[in-house]
């Protein structure tokens, strides 16, 4: 079928969608909604089946739906109307949600549903329930609705709440009102609630000394901290802030000003916002507590031989400091008496990567992205200069850009079904690093390692497993995947003697490939090409860099992967899962 996938940003979800719809021959085409009559461009260039819409805030023009079938998915239970879906579902704590396949009518969300399926909601905030729960059962209703449609003869069901399937309701936007924080008042279980259903937008509106901001990334102290009056920062740690409540405390990780210049309305580390607030007032930074053992993205554990490092940052985002920590964290696992250690990344992404935002913020930019691609490859490159362990990367969320390089550097990468790679540079306008130029190739070959640069497309885990990629697959079940994991951990630490034997192999790999092409080489010749990219100011990084950040439009179609549109150059498309070389005009 010819399935057009139109959407306000080409999210995790969109990029799933667009891979697993590709994988099962259908002929894809994507485009970013911008206004009606763009809209109406591509469907008129395109004349598709069928028009999804996964993830669109904008209502699709009439002549369209009148037209087209047009199906859109709800990240809500059948009945349920409204902007703010997830929103509300976490603010009222329920105990099951769903997603619903509505087709486009005059009303918003109020079309005929094409199936719904649903999920036991559990504790965390929207963008991680989106990330998981909700993409997983999306991904499944679509791809079975679309079979459905495809064998004919089925009719959607007519929105009717006298049908006691019907559970939703409408709900309005939620606005801040009632998101806003009482800190006289609120538990730490309230305010973490507030934060956790506003994640990662529009976030919960509160002040630091008068100045309004966002808050974001939420979680209660499990310590006793300092007193003070709910409301008061009481600590600092490792770029979070700690604030006392009415029964506790809360760690806030990232902030974002409401006023201010350009680079500093961004979400950044909150204690690096609160820092810009207080100098813009003209004062200096007080004099905080600083505990960094009170709150760490950082944790390592042990068991049964095996050492799991687990780096929870922020939407993926690897700043300078975290960069240096993680190392130091990961030589500090190497000393403990564990033969296997396996890295498991955050719980919503493994790794994205050097922290854009940052890098944005900082005030010498290029010196900051430079110092910021310089830690990043000393970690991997302590991941690599492990001759006494095997390094196994459980690659359980997305990952992208050095982040989805970074677990090529273990002895085995094992995937979560489900999950998307974006192993590529080239849309940050970049050349890459991480050793790259080593480890894509040892695994897929020059000639694929180029395609994959090249091309710049999401890669299902089934691909990247295919490709060589990734040595092993495990169920997208969250539970069900961290119990084969710790299996197949457990099973490799247990037997010392296949350890011995593979490290030794290990080792000798590792000095033949010296002997070819010294690991400092491929750093360095790397590293030429981004040190042009980030001292030159009028470079595409930096372009791309700040509209990505700001989210700004991008002033011309993705070519490669809206394949209906004519192309300016020669360039590789996906048409069916294959590629195709697509003729200038």
């Amino acid at each position: 079928m010819r399935i057009l996938l139109v959407a306000t940003a080409f999210n995790g979800l969109c990029q799933r969608l667009h891979r697993e719809l590709n994988l099962s021959d259908h002929l894809v085409s994507v485009e970013t909604f911008r206004n009606d009559e763009h809209l109406i461009e591509s469907v008129t260039l395109f004349s598709p089946d069928i028009i999804l819409c996964p993830y669109l805030k904008e209502r699709i023009p009439t002549c369209i739906w009148e037209k087209y079938l047009c199906l859109i998915v709800h990240p809500g239970i059948a009945g349920d109307r409204g902007p703010s879906s997830l929103d509300w579902a976490v603010s009222r704590d329920v105990s099951h949600w769903g997603v619903t396949l509505i087709q486009a009518a005059e009303q918003m969300d109020a079309g005929d549903i094409w199936g719904t399926a649903g999920f036991p909601m559990r504790e965390g905030s929207k963008a991680s329930i989106y990330r998981r729960e909700v993409t997983r059962c999306a991904v499944k209703l679509v791809m079975e609705t679309v079979k459905k449609i495809q064998s004919g003869g089925f009719r959607p069901t007519p929105l009717n709440y006298d049908d006691p399937d019907i559970l939703g309701t409408e709900m309005p936007l939620m606005r801040q009102q009632e998101r806003r924080i009482d800190w006289n008042g609120d538990t730490t279980a309230d305010i973490v609630r507030k934060i956790s259903l506003s994640d990662s937008f529009p976030g919960v509106l509160d002040h630091f000394l008068q100045e309004p901001v966002y808050l974001y990334g939420a979680k209660a102290a499990d310590r006793q901290m300092p007193a003070g009056k709910p409301g008061d920062i009481v600590s600092c740690a490792n770029g979070a802030l700690c604030l006392a409540t009415v029964d506790g405390a809360v760690w806030i990780r990232i902030a974002r000003r409401k006023y201010g210049p350009d680079n500093c309305r961004i979400k950044l580390p909150a204690a690096q916002v609160l820092s810009s607030v207080l100098e813009t007032g003209g004062k200096k930074p007080g004099s905080l507590k600083i505990d960094n053992d009170a709150f760490n993205d950082i944790r390592s554990m042990e068991y049964k031989g095996v050492g799991y490092l687990y780096f929870d940052f922020y939407n993926g985002a690897m700043n300078t400091d975290q960069c240096r920590r993680l190392q130091k964290a990961l030589r500090n696992l190497k000393r403990r008496p564990v033969s296997v250690i396996v890295l498991m990344g955050g719980e919503d992404f493994w790794s994205n990567g050097i922290n854009l935002n940052s890098i944005e913020a900082a005030g010498n930019q290029a010196q900051y992205a430079w110092d910021n691609i310089n830690a990043m490859n000393d970690l991997v490159r302590e991941i690599i200069d492990s001759p006494r362990h095997l390094m196994i990367a459980a690659v359980r969320c997305n990952a992208g850009a050095g982040g989805a390089i970074m677990p090529l550097a273990c002895d085995s990468v094992i995937l979560r079904d489900g999950v998307v790679l974006n192993p590529h540079y080239g849309l940050m306008g970049l050349y890459g690093s991480e050793y790259w130029t080593y480890l894509l190739p040892r695994r897929v070959g020059e000639g694929q390692a180029e395609v994959i640069m090249r091309e710049c497309m999401p890669m299902l885990a089934r691909e990247a497993l295919m490709s060589g990629i990734a040595d092993d697959l495990f169920d997208e079940d969250w539970s069900t995947y961290h119990d084969s994991l710790q299996r197949y951990a457990e099973d490799l630490a247990a037997r010392p003697k296949s350890i011995k034997a593979f490290l030794k192999e290990k080792r000798s790999r590792m000095k033949a490939d010296g002997k070819i092409r010294h690991l400092e080489q491929y750093r360095k010749e790397e590293l030429k090409h981004m040190y042009e990219s980030f001292f030159d100011m009028n470079s595409d990084f930096h372009i791309q860099r700040h509209r990505f950040v700001h989210k700004l439009p991008s002033p011309a179609p993705h070519c490669r992967l809206a394949i209906h549109r004519p192309q300016e150059t020669g360039e590789w498309n996906w048409v069916s899962g294959k590629e195709q070389v697509l003729q200038a005009g």
